[in-house]
């Protein structure tokens, strides 16, 4: 006789990039076992198809493509699967910021920790006065790139990684009269492209990655040595869970 089967609830979520609502389910026990061996591993090409994987067997909606999808909407996705999965609070040691030293346990609830949006954000990028620039988010190679890659402060130093990451989200260049897609580039002739920029060209763009939605909470936090009260906000999936 087969064994039962077990039902797996789904819950709902709103994507933070579109607002588009979708269905996911926790993740189970022989997914968690491929984060775990992708983890162990320390391969950022084994940590990606495994968090690839787990990510498309969880999302229920037909035709999300997770290669295409904002890094901070995998951020979320991912948090929210994992809060379902394990449990809706993460334990963390915050440093409190009156003396940058003193730690102190916090208990954060997942359902508190949103994609926060700097109302100066902007994809479009004025370069001059005929110019345009329009930015596309880092996809799910860049997330694991930011947060598991093992290899890269050893293999490129921070100014080539970050033209690789401009390069990568550049989208199309315009203006009035014709337009330059991206995709129709090497990625030497967008790098070569971005060196030809000013100084504070290159800023505008700096601002686009430093202003984009990000996961962020704010905790209050009391130094048991000074008794000092202060704020510390949390950026990003490797703040929630190291």
């Amino acid at each position: 006789m087969p064994l039962p089967k077990i039902s797996t609830p789904t819950y709902e979520l709103v994507l933070p990039s579109t607002g588009k609502t979708i269905k996911y389910r926790p993740f189970l026990v022989k997914e968690e076992k491929i984060l775990i061996l992708a983890l162990e591993s320390q391969s950022t090409k084994e940590i990606t198809n495994a968090i690839k994987q787990v990510l498309k067997d969880c999302i229920v909606t037909k035709g999300v493509k997770v290669e295409e999808l904002p890094t901070f909407d995998i951020e979320y996705i991912f948090l929210n699967v994992r809060g379902k999965s394990v449990g809706e609070s993460l334990d963390l040691i915050i440093t409190c910021g009156d003396d940058g030293e003193t730690q102190v346990p916090v208990t954060v609830f997942i359902d508190q920790i949103k994609v926060e949006e700097d109302p100066e954000h902007k994809r479009d990028i004025q370069l001059d006065t005929d110019l345009v620039l329009r930015m596309k988010y880092p996809s799910l190679d860049q997330f694991i790139k930011t947060n598991f890659d093992f290899s890269s402060e050893q293999s490129s130093s921070n100014i080539e990684r970050s033209f690789d990451i401009i390069a990568s989200c550049i989208d199309v260049i315009f203006n009035a009269e014709e337009s330059w897609s991206a995709a129709d580039s090497t990625k030497k002739e967008l790098t070569d492209w971005i060196e030809t920029l000013t100084p504070n060209q290159f800023k505008e763009i700096e601002k686009f990655f430093d202003t984009m939605p990000r996961l962020s909470h704010t905790v209050k936090v009391t130094n048991p040595k000074t008794k000092v009260e202060s704020e510390v906000t949390l950026e990003g999936l490797t703040s929630f869970f190291g």
